[in-house]
Formats: C-alpha cells, sequence, structure tokens
C-alpha cells in the first residue's frame, strides 16, 4: 500500500477514483451536489471492519475537483489507521466541501450535508476539521445523529483541537525521548508551521515548558497575534524546510515532507499534528531514516481528536480522554521500538500495527 501526493496539474491524467493513486480499496465514495446550496462534498469511506468510519469534514478551497478527490481518500485512509493504532471501534472516513469556508459556506449548505451523512444511515459519521467549527456540528446535527464533535452547551465533548494537541505534544515529547535520551523540551528549538487552533495550544504547551518557539503561517496577522501572545518567535528566514531547529512540528496541511523539502530538513525530529505529511510514505519515511531524522508518525500522535469525540459515541468523560490521549506517548516509543527491532520505518510499524488489529477484527467476523 502505497499513497502519494500528486500535483494539481497532473491530477486530470489520473482515471476517476479507482485509478487515483490514493484509492487503497475505499469501500464507498460519495459525490454530493446541490445546486440550491452551492454544495459540492465528497465522503470517502475506506474501512469500516473495526466501526463505523469516523473523520471529519473539512472545507478548502481546492484547485480542482481532482485535488478533492485525491485529498478524501488520502484522509479517509488515513483515518482508518488512525483509530486502529489508537485501538478505537471505528473505522476510517472523511469528508471534503469544496469551497472557501470565508466565503462559500452558509447554514443553508452545512444543513443539506448534514442531509447526505444522514442518508448513510450511521456507515459515516462526521465532526469538524479545518474550515468548519463547533458551530457547523450543532447545524448538522439538527439532520443527523451521525455527528461528532457537538458543542459542550448541547450535550457533545466540543471542539476537539485542545485534546489533539495535547496528543502532538505527548507524541513530541516521546519522539524527544528516544532521539536526544530526555523528553525534557526546555531549551529544545521548535518550528511550529501552521498555528491554527491546534498549533495555538502546541505552541501553549511548548512555551510553558520552556522550549525555544518559532512560529510560520500563511496569515501574517495570526502569526503577529500567536507571537505576541507566547513570545514566540516569528519565522522570516527565505527556506523554511532548512531551518536550525531541534523538531519540527508540521501542523497546516500535508504532504510538506517531499522531493523538494526533504534533503533541506535539519531538524532531527518530526512531530506535529499535520495529516499525511509524508509525500510518499515509502520513498520519504525510508530517507528521513537515512537521515538519522526520529519521525512520529502524524496518524498516531494526531488521534487526540478522535479519541475525544469518540466519547460522544461510547460515553466516558473528558479525564478518560485525555488519559487515553496520554497514551499516545507510551504507543509512540513503541513504534520507535517495533521500528528498530524490525529495521523499518516509523511509519511501516505504525502502519503494520494498525493492520495487524484490522485483519484479525476481519478474521472474527469471518467466523
Amino acid at each position: 500500500m502505497i499513497t502519494e501526493s500528486v500535483k494539481a496539474s497532473e491530477l486530470h491524467k489520473i482515471d476517476p477514483v479507482f485509478g487515483q493513486l490514493s484509492f487503497d480499496n475505499h469501500e464507498q465514495i460519495v459525490f454530493c451536489n446541490d445546486k440550491d446550496t452551492g454544495l459540492k462534498a465528497i465522503i470517502g469511506i475506506h474501512n469500516t471492519v473495526l466501526g463505523p468510519a469516523l473523520g471529519g469534514t473539512r472545507m478548502w478551497k481546492y484547485a480542482n475537483e481532482w485535488e478533492a478527490l485525491n485529498d478524501v481518500l488520502r484522509l479517509s485512509r488515513g483515518m482508518t489507521f488512525k483509530s486502529a493504532i489508537t485501538g478505537l471501534n471505528l473505522g476510517g472516513g472523511k469528508a471534503v466541501i469544496i469551497g472557501d469556508s470565508k466565503i462559500d459556506k452558509t447554514p443553508e449548505m452545512i444543513a443539506k450535508f448534514g442531509q447526505y451523512v444522514n442518508s448513510l444511515s450511521g456507515k459515516y459519521i462526521t465532526a469538524e476539521d479545518v474550515g468548519t467549527t463547533t458551530g457547523d456540528m450543532d447545524l448538522i446535527r439538527l439532520q443527523t445523529p451521525h455527528v461528532t464533535g457537538v458543542s459542550i452547551e448541547k450535550g457533545g465533548s466540543g471542539n476537539p483541537s485542545p485534546v489533539t494537541a495535547y496528543g502532538v505534544y505527548m507524541g513530541m515529547k516521546a519522539a524527544a525521548k528516544y532521539k536526544f535520551g530526555s523528553d525534557v523540551l526546555e531549551g529544545k528549538k521548535v518550528l511550529v508551521q501552521g498555528i491554527g487552533h491546534v498549533g495555538e495550544t502546541l505552541v501553549d504547551y511548548l512555551t510553558k515548558e520552556g522550549a525555544k518557539v518559532i512560529i510560520s503561517d500563511i496569515n501574517q496577522g495570526r502569526l503577529e497575534e500567536i507571537g505576541n501572545k507566547y513570545g514566540a518567535q516569528i519565522y522570516t528566514g527565505d527556506d523554511l524546510y532548512g531551518a536550525d531547529v531541534d523538531i519540527y512540528a508540521p501542523c497546516a496541511l500535508g504532504a510538506t515532507i517531499n522531493d523538494d523539502t526533504i534533503h533541506k530538513i535539519k531538524a532531527k525530529v518530526i512531530a506535529g499534528a499535520a495529516n499525511n505529511q509524508l509525500g510518499n510514505e515509502n520513498i520519504h519515511g525510508a530517507l528521513l531514516q537515512e537521515k538519522g531524522i526520529a519521525y512520529a508518525p502524524d496518524f498516531l500522535i494526531n488521534a487526540g481528536g478522535i479519541i475525544n469525540v469518540y466519547a460522544e459515541i461510547v460515553g466516558y468523560d473528558m479525564a478518560e480522554s485525555m488519559r487515553r490521549t496520554e497514551n499516545i506517548y507510551n504507543t509512540t516509543l513503541e513504534i520507535f521500538d517495533y521500528a528498530d527491532t524490525n529495521k523499518i520505518t516509523t511509519h511501516q510499524a505504525a502502519m503494520r500495527i494498525a493492520q495487524n488489529r484490522i485483519d484479525l477484527r476481519k478474521k472474527e467476523i469471518s467466523k
């Protein structure tokens, strides 16, 4: 199983769905189109062996529909392994809405999307992601019970971003323990790329521990706001990936570790919240290993969000969500040990353990 990022200019050369490089035996792809509200969305259901496919809805101004399809395929596949490696009884799914969330999103559009989610009868459960909010989940809740991340006031678990950030922080500390011999981040130079809700909370954790935090984001106003709030340094160099730091934390969109950037990276640890950080899982995972860079698999350490919203399904409280998320530290160390023992990359190690859990469940079902 290999997925890789594809440039938007090349996507038109690939056959729809089954020909996508990111297609990995997905169970179902749903295309949602509503002229009245302007909704154009794609729901990807990758695997439901362990349970219903849970994954957030991302709203993004994609360059074209091919790019949106490629993204939802990669993201939904990642959710399968995220739930499996974390021990949750959930499958993998994801949705994307094509459009600029700041301009195009309306309550009517979100409500219509909720109706499409409801039509799947619980096979897919949605949640918030980039471009969607807890308020959007509240609107979707009026259309379907198959939604998580609903506001606390309405009986949900609220914004999952703080718990996601805590998991990334735990994974980063474990990776530091593996690479530097200590999980103490005080004095370590950490570059956080992308300071949305998760990135900001991660900056908060790092600052409180005494790390030297450097931030980068496409939104200059946001940079100045967070820089002033936490005393973080704003990166002003020409080559972000060649920055002289100890830890690189990608917390924006995926595939930032690719053919163009991987040979520039000076950081000794990569641990961030972004999904699908490796442009090509096998090639770039192996190159990181050759360079001696400790890579904490993204779908493991950013699992705090799904752990948090899973509480709405099984009924545990915030304290239990945080306890389970804190255990990402131990799982990350186990992944590094498994990778070393089996002479494989950390990404391959995490994938193998997750796939073994899925295969075991599949055998139980078939008996």
